[in-house]
């Protein structure tokens, strides 16, 4: 979604809603120059990724175990 400096200026709190779920870019005569974003999607969907990358067998300690030894 598009928007202008303009109308995110008059219409803040429901583009913050928005951002939750879809980026926002912010232009100002005609170019964007900002974009809203939710910080924690990437974070998301990373995690989504890694999803049965592990046997369902694995326990929580063996994970961590796991993972400290990759360190």
């Amino acid at each position: 979604m598009s928007i202008t400096a303009t109308e995110l200026k008059a219409n803040l709190g429901k583009y913050l809603l928005l951002a939750a779920t879809e980026d926002i870019y912010i232009t100002q005569y005609g170019k964007i120059v900002a974009k809203l974003t939710n910080p924690f999607e990437e974070r998301v969907e990373l995690a989504e990724s890694l999803f049965g990358v592990l046997p369902k067998t694995t326990t929580l300690e063996e994970a961590r175990e796991e993972r400290d030894d990759g360190v």
